[in-house]
């Protein structure tokens, strides 16, 4: 009896749960517009600057973002400090 109630909540848990949609975020650009419409919200990446996305974005409920994806994106290098010896 425990393992029907068990299978049944099982079932009920996952048939319950809404299905996730993927994320557009294309690695070719380096500057994504993420759009609020009435249908759900949506992230179209195809910009090359943000002044180009934010004319887009001009009078929508929408912003910019930077591409976390972007594929030439560069990592600041770390600084490298020098360590002085230490004198005994």
């Amino acid at each position: 009896m425990r393992i029907l109630a068990l299978a049944i909540l099982t079932i009920a848990t996952v048939s319950a749960a809404p299905s996730a949609r993927a994320q557009t975020y294309s690695p070719d650009y380096p500057v994504c517009l993420h759009v609020v419409s009435i249908d759900g919200e949506y992230i179209e990446c195809g910009y090359t600057s943000l002044a180009q996305c934010a004319q887009s974005a001009s009078g929508r409920p929408a912003w910019c973002v930077t591409n976390p994806y972007f594929a030439r994106a560069q990592v600041p290098r770390e600084r490298r400090y020098r360590r002085h010896p230490r004198v005994y």
